[in-house]
This record gives C-alpha cells, sequence and structure tokens, in this order.
C-alpha cells in the first residue's frame, strides 16, 4: 500500500496529475488504470481521474501487478485489404483502438495483428510492433502496418516528408459556404479538457486540411477529406473550428446523432513500396452502417461556389 498526503500547494490539481507528479517511477497510464480500478482511494473512497485535490487529502493506492510489457496474440478478426513481403494494409473497424494505452491492454489490431503474424516491425517497441500510424478509435479504414524494421524506418521518413496521401471521408454538420476549402490553424492540446485539441489556440502544431464536398444533405455536407499533416484529431478539430463538427462526434461539439461512432472514415491511401519504389494506393470501402446512414438522408442541391 501507498500512503500520500496533499498539501494546498496541491489545490486543484487533477488526481492523476498528481499520482503521475507523485510517482514517476508508474506510467501516466498504469496510474490511470489503478484510477478506474477502484485502486486508488481518496480518504477512504474511490475516486476519479479527474478529481480535483482540495488541499487536505489522505490518499491510499493499492498497486496491482504489473501489466506484461509486450503485446499478447489475439484471436480477432482483421480485414486484410494488401500485403507483400514489407507492408500489410488493414481495413481497421471503428471501435478498435489500434495498440494498447490508458486502459485498454486487449482487443486492439496489435494484438490481433500479433496473434496473425507473429513477427513485426519492432522500431515502435514491444507495445506497438508494426505501428507506422494510428487512427482514432472510432475513426474507420485503411491503416498500413510495417512488417519489418527497414520497412518501417522507410514509411516513417514517407509520413513525416508528407509523401504519403491520405484520403478521408466525412460527413459533417450544415452546409460549407465553399465546395472547397483549407484549413490551416495550428493545432495544440485543449488547456481545459485535456483529452481534447484545440485549433484555437495561437501556438500549437502547423496542421494541413483540404477538402470538398461531395454530395448535400438536409442538415450535413458529405466531404472527401485530403490531410498535408498528421496531428492527433486533425480532421475533427479543423472541421469543428470553423462550424462544422464530424457527425456523430459529441468531444468537438456535433449534437446527438443516430450513429455508434462518428462519420470518419480513411478511405484512401498512396505510398511507395519500401522494396520496389512503385506507388501503390490501397482503398477501404465505406462501412455499411455509414452507407445505410447516408441513405437516410434526404439529398439537397448543390450550389455554386461564390
Amino acid at each position: 500500500m501507498i500512503h500520500l498526503e496533499t498539501s494546498s500547494t496541491d489545490a486543484g490539481q487533477r488526481l492523476d496529475q498528481f499520482l503521475h507528479n507523485q510517482l514517476p517511477q508508474y506510467s501516466r497510464s498504469r496510474l490511470q488504470d489503478w484510477i478506474n480500478q477502484g485502486r486508488v482511494q481518496v480518504n477512504g473512497a474511490a475516486a476519479k481521474r479527474s478529481y480535483l485535490l482540495k488541499g487536505s487529502e489522505q490518499i491510499q493506492i493499492q498497486p496491482a501487478d504489473l501489466a506484461p510489457l509486450h503485446a499478447e496474440p489475439e484471436d480477432l478478426p482483421l480485414e486484410i485489404l494488401y500485403q507483400d513481403d514489407d507492408v500489410i494494409a488493414i481495413n481497421k473497424p471503428a471501435g478498435m483502438v489500434v495498440h494498447a494505452g490508458a486502459g485498454r491492454h486487449s482487443g486492439t489490431l496489435v494484438n490481433a495483428l500479433v496473434h496473425r503474424f507473429g513477427k513485426l516491425s519492432s522500431v515502435g517497441g514491444d507495445l506497438r510492433p508494426g505501428i507506422v500510424h494510428r487512427l482514432d478509435r472510432l475513426t474507420s479504414g485503411v491503416i498500413l502496418v510495417a512488417k519489418t524494421d527497414a520497412a518501417h524506418r522507410h514509411l516513417a521518413a514517407q509520413f513525416s516528408n508528407r509523401n504519403v496521401e491520405k484520403i478521408y471521408l466525412a460527413l459533417v454538420r450544415g452546409r460549407l459556404k465553399m465546395d472547397r476549402g483549407q484549413i490551416t490553424k495550428p493545432i495544440a492540446r485543449d488547456p481545459i479538457r485535456r483529452v481534447r485539441m484545440t485549433a484555437k489556440a495561437a501556438v500549437g502544431r502547423q496542421a494541413i486540411t483540404d477538402y470538398k464536398v461531395l454530395r448535400h444533405f438536409e442538415g450535413y455536407s458529405y466531404l472527401e477529406v485530403k490531410i498535408g499533416t498528421g496531428r492527433t484529431h486533425q480532421i475533427r478539430v479543423h472541421l469543428a473550428s470553423i462550424g462544422h463538427p464530424v457527425a456523430g462526434d459529441k468531444l468537438y461539439g456535433a449534437p446527438p446523432a443516430p450513429l455508434a461512432r462518428f462519420f470518419l472514415h480513411a478511405h484512401r491511401i498512396t505510398f511507395t513500396s519500401p522494396t520496389t519504389g512503385e506507388k501503390i494506393t490501397i482503398t477501404a470501402p465505406l462501412p455499411r452502417e455509414l452507407e445505410e446512414f447516408l441513405d437516410r438522408l434526404s439529398p439537397q442541391p448543390s450550389v455554386p461556389s461564390p
């Protein structure tokens, strides 16, 4: 059992942040797991990660056994879109996390990949074998996986140099004023709600998002989106910043929609083969649940952009 006591200087700090500062020998995700499991008590009662300290609490932590430091294989379904000696392209379903993180150590894409393929690139470490880039949990579509370390480094360089073309399909709330546009607002972590990103701060990392309206519907616009950078939540943040959040994305202000996910799909990716140097394009079809959602909407005529 670990015992900690807070003071007035800790007042206003989140519980998980306090624990991370006090117990640097444990990762933030591990501490959050213990909080979620009720292993952390504040004044004798379980508390949430977001609990704000008053400055006079007694905190007891009951550590759990350390989780495995490598990805465990799990027999989970995988839809393989493409495969060669260097690269695998997977059609990730919405709801599947790419790799282990805070509170999630099983059911991930990595667990499924390790079971299916065994050894993958080790560049990303034992918890992220083969993972070159990521998709949000509720985003579906094509994601590339490296089989070898050489392929991983080659692909990573392509992403870093913006030589990979990434095309998404998104349904957003409202009707955009222009049928084409580019958003270049920098993206940073939201200082108030840490689970969000923001494009409202004066500082942040450069981000480039191009969009084209494919169809208009009553209350919605259906877009093809191309990103020149790969920032966290980039498409969701940028589209919300111009008043058109992705349908179903409550985190960024979209009103409730009859979707168990948000309407964002990684539709197509084009990259250079690490072996042959040839351009390869992989396409993931729009999932059935998104097709059916579109079918229920009322089409609206397009209006030429001024």
